[in-house]
């Protein structure tokens, strides 16, 4: 928790995503939505016709809550007399680095660990991916070839904003989580970052997300999908199971009118975070937080933005770094990844790299050389006051305050 000290009249408003209230049992949530499918069949009629089962769960990276989704599911698989040998789980990673055993066992629970074999899922690895065909969007599929060998998948994941896919959840666990490199690099190719639907809170017309709802449908395997909605607290507020599309759209309106939040107009300082851990564990997550101070803050003004950053810039993040360390400014950032793409990371550069356009950022943690900071065009503090003495220097010492303490959760907007 950080507490700020700031002169009433300077602050325009504190945004925060609308109260609600999280399950009573939270367990018994994920049964209900389970036993209640939307869309597809039920948990025991899908597994009876399945001789392997493949459950996709989400990293490190992510609040889902992961202890708490998969026994329930493991739980119905036994009732279904289905064996838990024939059930493996699959780390949804992404292009993020597989997680060590230790991590796995905060990820999941050492019952789980000991009673199903636990996968992480390499985009680098060509030996696990297996080509499923291409997109309208020219996006060459490849995924992980237990996808493919199994007769069911069961994705879980969590529902939040997302800064150039929408929301994330339901799709995301097929593209990006068990895909190949080359895939997630088309998916995240410069023209469809570029495009102005790829932002937060938009599904229709966005070309990435729809690129990865075609990618998960030439996988050809029958989904089920168990998602949740989280509220500030990490504690679950509502559970969505059955049609990996269906109810992913049904999760995302529910969410929808609760983190969208009108701000009375835009200010030249925006104060936010990257909502804590697990997300603000490294630099390259903490984009995403940055992406939502954008979205308020005046042309030329400055987004503060806290973030422990455990990891500093990012485990397996250099060429992260390398893009925007190795640039003069915004600009050679995004013209280098124009002429030399695919870059690995170039996504979350790019972003960086549009937002430094249009404001200055001040990141305040102590876990990253302010020199390594500045290197890659930001602006390094060491705590709030510092922080704040700072931006009134680039903005004034009148500059209005927009204060947004959940970061990424929420997804703020100026009402035309």
């Amino acid at each position: 928790m950080i507490e700020l000290n700031l002169p009433d009249e300077k602050v325009l408003s504190v945004l925060r995503s609308r109260e609600v209230k999280s399950a009573k049992n939270e367990v018994e949530e994920v049964r209900r939505a389970i036993s209640n499918p939307i869309g597809g069949g039920r948990l025991e009629a899908l597994a009876s016709k399945a001789d392997k089962i493949c459950l996709l769960v989400s990293d490190y990276t992510r609040a889902t809550p992961n202890r708490i989704l998969v026994p329930p599911i493991l739980e119905r698989l036994k009732e279904a007399d289905k064996r838990m040998e024939d059930v493996k789980i699959l780390v949804a990673n992404g292009l993020h680095k597989p997680a060590p055993e230790r991590e796995l066992e905060e990820l999941l629970g050492s019952e789980v660990l000991e009673e199903v074999e636990v996968i992480n899922h390499d985009a680098e690895d060509e030996n696990q991916l297996v080509y499923v065909g291409k997109t309208s969007f020219g996006t060459n599929v490849y995924v992980n070839r237990l996808i493919l060998e199994s007769d069911l998948i069961i994705a879980t994941g969590l529902i939040e904003p997302h800064f150039f896919a929408g929301y994330s959840g339901g799709r995301k666990s097929i593209l990006p989580g068990v895909s190949g490199r080359v895939t997630i690099y088309q998916n995240h190719g410069f023209k469809m970052i570029d495009h102005p639907s790829s932002r937060y809170g938009i599904l229709d017309g966005n070309p990435i997300h729809e690129d990865m709802v075609e990618a998960a449908k030439l996988v050809k395997r029958n989904y089920m999908m168990v998602n949740v909605v989280i509220d500030k607290h990490g504690r679950i507020v509502r559970a969505f199971a059955g049609d990996l599309f269906e109810a992913h759209r049904r999760g995302v309106d529910f969410l929808d009118s609760k983190v969208k939040v009108r701000a009375p107009s835009r200010a030249s300082i925006v104060i936010t975070s990257n909502g804590g851990y697990p997300l603000d564990r490294d630099l390259y997550q903490t984009v995403k937080g940055m992406a939502t101070g954008e979205l308020v803050a005046k042309k030329n003004g400055v987004v503060i933005i806290f973030s422990e950053c455990l990891d500093g810039i990012g485990r397996g993040h250099d060429l992260f770094y390398k893009l925007m360390a190795e640039a003069k400014n915004p600009d050679e950032v995004l013209e280098r990844i124009r002429r030399e793409e695919p870059i690995k990371d170039q996504w979350e550069a790019q972003v960086l790299a549009r937002i430094l356009k249009n404001v200055d950022v001040i990141i305040v943690t102590k876990n990253i050389k302010h020199s390594r900071i500045e290197e890659m065009q930001l602006t390094p503090a060491s705590s709030p006051d510092e922080a704040l003495e700072i931006a009134y220097q680039m903005a004034g010492k009148e500059a209005e305050i927009i204060a947004i303490p959940e970061g990424p959760y929420i997804i703020p907007y100026i009402s035309s």
